[in-house]
This record gives structure tokens, sequence and C-alpha cells, in this order.
């Protein structure tokens, strides 16, 4: 029987524009990363650290990451899917739901809380990848006892920097981490009361629900100084590609 103590909830509905050609036959999720797609490999990261339940709301595509998962055809009909696999030789349990193409990432989050029967659960988007400490990201959540808790990442820097020296460049480095800027990586963990403050579909989580949660204080920031990378454009891709090998 799987663990149903924790629940892993991955973002997958959006459509992916920036990343041009790339996604006219697939959502960015299923975009390979070293012939991996990412949603895999974000798996593949919970897996490590027991997290064995899946929810992924679905929209732009939804049915391309069914397909991926179930060679079911009357699966395609249906509003949430339930199929379970072995990844990584441990056997997972995944759930996908239907939850509009133009729904917004809030109100995908607020579709899926009927789900979860447990008072806390991870949440993260479906174009992340990194290799944050999950045990440690949930200690501290448990520990702060905020409703939520995002992971912050250091930016990167697209542009290589120059040190320059009368004239003289003393020092060359190429996509360096700006370690006084802290950004939004994703890799949430979420107590259920926070969906409350998630109003519709149209609700933007990024936008008034975790706004909200800075003004009554009860947003934590958990700093990962790893490895982190966003899949936002074919660039991108092609970086972490290369970077990967």
């Amino acid at each position: 029987m799987l663990d149903q103590k924790k629940y892993a909830v991955i973002l997958a509905g959006g459509f992916g524009s920036r990343l041009e050609n790339l996604t006219k036959l697939k959502p960015k999720p299923l975009i390979t990363i070293k012939k991996k797609p990412i949603l895999i490999h974000i798996i593949e990261l919970y897996l490590k650290y027991n997290v064995k339940n899946f929810i992924i709301p679905i929209g732009y595509k939804g049915e391309e990451i069914i397909k991926f998962f179930s060679n079911k055809k009357d699966n395609l009909k249906k509003k949430i899917v339930v199929v379970e696999k072995k990844i990584l030789n441990k056997k997972c349990r995944i759930t996908l739901v239907k939850t509009g193409i133009k729904t917004m990432t809030g109100g995908r989050v607020k579709q899926i809380g009927h789900l979860i029967p447990v008072n806390n659960f991870f949440l993260t988007y479906g174009d992340g990848l990194s290799n944050v400490n999950i045990k440690k990201l949930e200690k501290f959540h448990k520990k702060n006892k905020k409703l939520i808790t995002v992971t912050a990442v250091n930016l990167t820097s697209r542009f290589g920097e120059l040190k320059i020296s009368e004239n003289k460049v003393t020092s060359f480095e190429e996509k360096k981490k700006i370690k006084s800027v802290w950004i939004n990586g994703g890799f949430f963990v979420v107590n259920k009361n926070f969906l409350k403050y998630i109003k519709n579909n149209h609700s933007i989580l990024e936008k008034k629900p975790l706004e909200k949660m800075v003004k009554i204080g009860q947003l934590n920031a958990f700093k990962h100084k790893g490895f982190w990378e966003c899949v936002d454009t074919k660039r991108d891709r092609d970086y972490l590609n290369n970077l990967l090998k």
C-alpha cells in the first residue's frame, strides 16, 4: 500500500508559449531534458524522498500527458485519471486532473484541494528542475508553522560578468548567480488552510493569494543555494541539455 501521508502537486496546465515550436504538439512539462520529460525529472526528485502520491492539474495539451502515462483511450474522456506507475523502481500513484485550458495557477490548485487527504502538501511548477532537499524543506515548514513555504533561489544572470581593472579584464564568468537576489523557485509546502485565500479559476497563485500571505505574515522562504533551473524558453532547454551532459 502506498504511503498516504505525502502528496505532491505539480502544475502542468500552462501554454508554454515562449518555447516556440516546442509546445505546438505537447505541453511544456513533456519537453525533454537529457531525453527525459521535465515532469519525470520532478517526480524522480520527490520519489527520492519517499513522496509517492502525485496530483497533476492539466490544461493545455493535457491529453498528451494522459497519453504519456496511460495507453487506455477511454481515459482521454475522463476528468480525473488515476494511474499507478513504477518510476525509479518505486510504485507511485499519479492523478491527472483536467482543470481547464484557461484556468490560472491558483485556480488549478484550488480545484484539486479535495483530492488531498492530508493537512500539508508539496506544490511546484512543471518547468523547474532542482536538487532541493525535500526532507529539509518539509522540516523547515513544519518547524515554522506558516501556511505556506516557498523555496527561494538565487537569480542567475543571462549574461557573462566581466570584472575590469584599468581596461584589463581580470575575471570572466558565464551565467553567474546573483547572490543578492532571491526569486520564487517553486517547490512549496502548503497547508490546506491556504486554499481558502484562492478565490476562483481566475486567481493567479503568485498575485493576490501569495501577496495576502505576505501581508498576514504567513509566507516563509526556504533558501536553496544548490542547483535550480527553470525551462521557460528554448534557450533554457538547450542550456540545460548542454549543462547536464
